[in-house]
């Protein structure tokens, strides 16, 4: 016979165990009824119909995105092996882009401008194929192709578009140098006008104006876009008059011999980290001479005379328009980086499910998500996954009616948002990744379960089309530029509107009361959230603006800006995390289907507390959030966490990857280890 000592203590060590596996958001007081609540809990799984939410999430581009995976998967020799050397890897990106256009019959180019939310699900099913070939594609179309059609005009379009569209001209963007990347109003490359010759001159002034990682220039380009000052004689001691920068469209190779033209010297940029499929190059030109109507005149023009005219009025503002017009290549990434995520974290869930490892004393090992640990690393990663999903669904649809209405204010709106949520979703992609092969354990390191070409692959999001620190910082100098506007009586963007109120309501003491509130209810409800949210970035704003204000005086700007740029990064995080979260919201609350709207509302939910619990100390340091509800914020979470746990299967289900798609055998929805130990030879 049990003393009741003994009793209690079995009662508690069970509970811990439990508690382990299924954390609770109760008070441990009594175990017995914990353990009791526990049960209840496992049973009250959600029933979430896949297929609503699968529709739900897809949207209304599924089709083409299945053409895509059915093409590939019926073409084994365009899948990309495990094991491919740089050279190999570039022909068979070439001849995947090649297969897709000409054969499979998708051309992307047309939707570029036509219908954009097109052309992003098909870069996003094609990345989902190969990265490398989803890149290029981007260079093809959207860079190379964008420029031509967006920073040109009818003429450039007449001439070329059938070309880029139909591979005929293959081309590149050469905007980066190798002493200037994100500071492209920095950029050295020179384009003379020769009023002689009716001819622009392109030149490589100094080894740093060398244009450098420029894709599709070392093997396969024919034309690229060149990026440089715009030079004018003047005739009198000045000798040239700097327009600043403009785009021209510069011939790199021979059409028929596909020799390099005479002027101009390309290397390759050898072998990367990862994208090997993409043939990266580094062009220096000399003396090249092209015709004047290859400049791209959309925004800014030279007439036979050498005269300059432009519709906007300064180099500024002329700058602005253009860098504006190629904003699609970071939206284009977002969308891809999310892409990224779903794949990583659909592999690293399923596999967890799959897994089983140690368990109670002779009864079955159990499933390693069933460990607290482990939904603590997937779990709240799976509830971002869909949140930056519907996110950069919001900002595709922003960036496609800006495309229709070139309203000024939505130009501006979307180069901001466009710019936060590049920098924060492929920032967060990026140690996701890592995070994803160590939930895997030793099978996440093997090359065939991808996670390894994943990041490798990924890495460069965080740089490309813009430094995710130099982004972060356009959109923190923005918030700032709408907060000064505030006290002049100037209107907000419509990504800011909420900061209307921020002076307000959200910069008012703590109410002491709410501050202590702890009920679920409560800490479930998307006004509480979205409040937490907006108060953070709200003081985050105004401390800033003070802060620069006191620092301006003795540094100057640049230097009060560096002195606090570090409160800078944290306030435009914070921002676009209350917009991605406004958004969740929104989506949960226009989802059709109940059940799929109560499996978005719990993970929304999740998103929202995990987020507020990571930066409590904020919350506490004024006040907002007592210690009790803080604690109630973390015990809350993680019950969260567990039941997610118990739909994740049905929730990386709905983004719809097909095995031949994920191609991590440790990912088969049905016999995986099969499938695993087949590949190594068994």
């Amino acid at each position: 016979m049990q003393s009741d000592d003994e009793s209690q203590t079995l009662s508690r060590r069970i509970l811990r165990l439990s508690l382990h596996l299924s954390p609770i958001p109760r008070s441990l007081s009594d175990p017995e009824q914990n353990l009791q609540m526990l049960t209840c809990a496992a049973r009250a799984k959600l029933n979430v119909n896949t297929a609503s939410l699968s529709d739900y999430m897809r949207g209304k581009h599924r089709d083409i995105q299945e053409r895509i995976f059915d093409y590939f998967n019926s073409r084994p020799q365009l899948q990309t092996p495990v094991e491919i050397s740089k050279d190999d890897h570039r022909e068979l990106c070439m001849r995947q882009l090649v297969g897709l256009v000409r054969e499979a019959g998708i051309r992307p180019f047309r939707y570029v401008i036509e219908d954009p939310s097109k052309y992003f699900a098909i870069l996003e099913a094609v990345g989902g194929i190969d990265m490398s070939l989803g890149i290029k594609m981007g260079v093809q179309y959207s860079l190379w192709g964008g420029s031509v059609i967006n920073l040109g005009t009818k003429k450039h379009k007449d001439k070329y578009f059938d070309g880029i569209d139909n591979l005929d001209y293959p081309g590149c963007f050469a905007m980066t140098e190798l002493h200037h990347g994100s500071n492209v109003q920095g950029l050295q490359t020179a384009a003379t006008f020769d009023p002689i010759t009716d001819e622009f001159i392109i030149d490589t002034p100094n080894d740093g104006a060398i244009k450098w990682w420029i894709g599709n220039a070392a093997v396969h380009g024919k034309f690229a876009t060149v990026f440089a000052r715009l030079l004018l004689p003047t005739y009198d001691s000045k000798g040239v008059s700097d327009m600043g920068v403009h785009a021209f469209i510069v011939p790199i190779r021979d059409m028929k011999t596909h020799k390099t033209l005479p002027g101009i010297e390309i290397h390759d940029c050898g072998h990367k980290i990862g994208l090997n499929g993409v043939d990266n190059g580094a062009l220096r030109f000399r003396s090249v001479r092209i015709p004047r109507d290859n400049l791209l005149n959309r925004f800014g023009d030279v007439s036979r005379d050498g005269k300059y005219t432009s519709s906007l009025p300064s180099v500024n503002k002329r700058f602005a328009a253009t860098l504006g017009e190629l904003v699609g290549g970071r939206v284009g990434l977002a969308y891809s980086s999310v892409s990224v995520l779903k794949l990583s974290a659909t592999i690293a869930i399923r596999y967890s499910l799959l897994r089983q490892q140690f368990g109670p004393p002779n009864q079955p090992e159990v499933s390693i998500l069933d460990y607290q640990s482990q939904q603590h690393k997937l779990m709240p990663m799976l509830a971002s996954t869909y949140a930056f999903h519907f996110a950069t669904v919001y900002l595709v649809e922003k960036y496609s009616e800006m495309k229709k209405s070139h309203d000024d204010e939505l130009v501006a709106d979307v180069h901001a948002l466009s710019a936060g949520l590049k920098a924060y979703v492929t920032s967060y992609t990026a140690k996701a990744l890592s995070t994803c092969r160590e939930a895997c354990g030793g099978h996440g390191y093997a090359a065939v379960n991808r996670f390894g070409s994943l990041r490798n692959d990924h890495d460069i999001f965080q740089t490309f089309e813009g430094d995710n620190t130099v982004l972060l910082q356009q959109v923190a100098a923005d918030l700032l530029k709408q907060y000064k506007q505030k006290f002049k009586g100037g209107t907000f963007a419509v990504t800011w509107n909420y900061l209307r109120e921020s002076m307000n309501t959200y910069l008012s003491q703590p109410n002491p009361v709410t501050a202590r509130w702890e009920g679920e209810d409560h800490l479930r409800n998307p006004k509480f959230q979205l409040d937490a949210f907006r108060y953070r970035t709200s003081r985050l704003l105004q401390s800033v603006a003070v802060r620069l204000r006191k620092h301006s005086k003795s540094l100057g700007g640049f230097g009060a800006w560096n002195r606090c740029l570090n409160h800078i990064l944290t306030l435009a995080e914070s921002h676009i995390e209350s917009v991605i979260l406004a958004k969740f919201i929104e989506s949960v609350q226009s989802c059709p289907d109940p059940s799929s709207k109560a499996a978005l509302k719990l993970v929304c939910d999740l998103y929202a507390l995990d987020r507020i619990w990571k930066d409590i100390g904020t919350y506490r340091n004024v006040d907002y959030v007592a210690p009790n509800k803080a604690k109630a914020i973390h015990k809350l979470s993680e019950y969260l966490s567990f039941q997610v746990r118990n739909i994740a299967r049905e929730l990386v289900d709905a983004f719809d990857l097909p095995d031949h798609v994920t191609r991590a055998p440790i990912a088969m929805q049905s016999s995986a280890y099969s499938e695993y130990t087949q590949y190594v030879g068994f």
